[in-house]
């Protein structure tokens, strides 16, 4: 379909202004709200795979407008709020808050230029606010998983308040649901879990946006890309330790980052709050023996992640690792994809 241009109305209300995003669901615009003089919006046009069937494509739509009500009905400060949704032909539109401010891809890349990395304590900052919109989103019924978490998906207001932005890749955890869902989508292959891959929704939850919340710290805090999932399965010295490529991060900062990007989600943090704690809660135990974590008010023992293979300087040992990626990776397949 052909994009919008500056000065078309849709709906008899919103002014497009300028397209200010494309992804691979859709393009997004920034609008002026006629009703509201001075109001802008932003207007994320959800595209249709135009190989569906016309049966697949209604059904599609269908689903779009059950999960627009329910972006809806969310209200949280670190997230955008969905004001509108609405159908023009075969066009589906969502409308919700513009936000300005900077995405924290383009800081990014402002302090790489610039040859220094971005203060661990401005991450952790945002880390907090971005944490916090994930609990709220997984704590919905049924739980909502944002599926593309990425510094480009995060901005920066102003005022310094941090928006977990793009809900053109959520998706509904509704129970035994396998219908395709028009705002669903794989993610960014840097921030993305294996588990996700593939068309099947089926065996993602809570801790694949763990592992996106993760992989997008690493990013910022190293100005380095992590290495992506499949990758470190082909690769499992790929990822370097973060200290190692920035000595300033703290070494419970790394080892938080590191655990939420366990390869099989079973070694993750089993929820975003949990995530959390490991970053926040600064109670910490003897070398080796991981981290503590505060939950509810009683200490919680945290794995230490697992040394990488790189580390290792007995060849008896790299061997015997060699031998366990494997068994781990048969153990993944079968657990993730063999149901």
């Amino acid at each position: 379909m052909m994009p919008l241009v500056a000065g078309h109305v849709l709906r008899k209300r919103y002014k497009i202004l300028r397209p200010i995003g494309q992804g691979g669901m859709g393009s997004i615009y920034q609008a002026e709200d006629l009703r509201l003089d001075g109001r802008l919006c932003a207007i994320k046009e959800v595209q249709h795979d135009p190989s569906f069937s016309p049966e697949a494509q209604e059904q599609s739509r269908d689903q779009f407008r059950r999960e627009a009500t329910t972006l809806a009905r969310l209200d949280h400060p670190n997230l955008p709020k969905v004001s509108d949704f609405f159908s023009e032909g075969a066009r589906d539109f969502l409308v919700m808050d513009y936000v300005p401010g900077s995405d924290l891809k383009t800081l990014m890349d402002e302090a790489r230029r610039a040859g220094r990395t971005l203060p661990e304590d401005d991450v952790l900052g945002w880390a907090a606010q971005i944490a916090d919109a994930l609990i709220y989103l997984h704590s919905q019924e049924p739980p909502v998983l944002h599926r593309d978490i990425k510094p480009a998906n995060i901005r920066a207001t102003p005022s310094g308040l941090i928006k977990l932005v793009d809900f053109g890749l959520v998706k509904l955890l509704a129970p035994d649901e396998r219908t395709i869902t028009v705002v669903q989508g794989r993610g960014t292959a840097l921030y993305t879990p294996l588990e996700q891959y593939g068309g099947d929704t089926g065996h993602t939850d809570a801790r694949s946006d763990v592992y996106s919340f993760g992989a997008t710290l690493y990013h910022l805090l190293t100005n380095e890309p992590p290495a992506e999932a499949k990758q470190r399965f082909l690769s499992p010295d790929s990822l370097r330790p973060p200290r190692v490529i920035n000595p300033a991060i703290s070494p419970q900062t790394e080892r938080a980052v590191l655990w939420a990007m366990a390869m099989h989600p079973d070694e993750r943090p089993a929820s975003m709050a949990m995530a959390r704690d490991a970053l926040f809660t600064r109670a910490r135990t003897s070398a080796g023996k991981g981290l503590m974590a505060l939950n509810g008010g009683r200490s919680r023992q945290l794995p230490a992640p697992a040394i990488p293979w790189y580390l290792l300087n007995d060849p008896v040992d790299k061997t015997l690792a060699t031998v366990a990626g494997v068994l781990l990776f048969i153990a993944f397949m079968v657990t993730v994809f063999g149901k």
